[in-house]
């Protein structure tokens, strides 16, 4: 099963600039990331997190490079792309994946993954914190980005990890 062996992260992340980019394909699976991904924050004591909503996945990597280069501490980067009857899913799924760690590495923020590359509408919905979902894949790129940024934040002022 996914998810096995996920580290259970508990992070003070008071005081962080976050954004959280946010697709807007496949809405339903959307808005379960994203209330995720808030409620991930907001457990971890992150305060007002920006929230930018762009047309699909493929435009993540562009929002997200702007965001991290405007003083935020972490971004949060969420999509799905459901694989059809065209290439069109390798494509997308490749450019927003190759951008998201392009920005991270880039720019040296922490990007949270929260992109579903799925095969269909159930795998997608399965990973979105919806009632009956398996996964919370909003919540789970809220907290790791959190946590990396909370960890480069403390190795730099010399605090540890």
């Amino acid at each position: 099963m996914s998810g096995a062996g996920s580290p259970d992260l508990e992070v003070d992340g008071s005081g962080l600039r976050v954004a959280v980019v946010a697709a807007q394909w496949h809405q339903v699976v959307m808005d379960g990331l994203v209330a995720g991904a808030l409620r991930g924050l907001a457990e971890c004591g992150v305060e007002e997190p920006l929230l930018l909503r762009v047309p699909g996945s493929f435009e993540l990597p562009v929002a997200a490079a702007r965001l991290a280069r405007s003083g935020f501490d972490a971004v949060v980067a969420l999509g799905v792309v459901i694989r059809g009857g065209t290439p069109h899913f390798e494509y997308v799924c490749a450019a927003a994946t190759d951008g998201l760690s392009r920005v991270a590495v880039d720019t040296g923020v922490p990007v949270g993954f929260g992109l579903l590359t799925c095969d269909d509408d159930q795998q997608a919905l399965d990973r979105a914190g919806l009632e009956g979902s398996r996964e919370d894949k909003g919540f789970e790129a809220a907290v790791a980005a959190v946590a990396t940024a909370v960890g480069l934040r403390n190795a730099i002022a010399g605090t540890g990890g």
